[in-house]
């Protein structure tokens, strides 16, 4: 199946969950938030989220400042 990852084409396996994907990418880690179609996914949720075809990933890192 193919999604785009931060405005990136990718290629990936059927049956791939959310926390499979930062996983293999090594982007499984505290302060991260993820948008699937524009819509934010509980991290709680990763886990169980199965990815769809032509799915739109954003990634969004927590930063810090005042």
């Amino acid at each position: 199946m193919r999604i785009h990852f931060n405005d990136e084409p990718m290629q990936c396996p059927d049956n791939l969950t959310l926390a499979m994907l930062l996983e293999q990418l090594s982007l499984l880690k505290p302060g991260v938030a993820l948008a699937i179609n524009q819509r934010i996914v509980p991290r709680e949720q990763w886990e169980n989220h199965l990815l769809n075809d032509g799915n739109q990933i954003v990634l969004f890192q927590a930063i810090a400042g005042g």
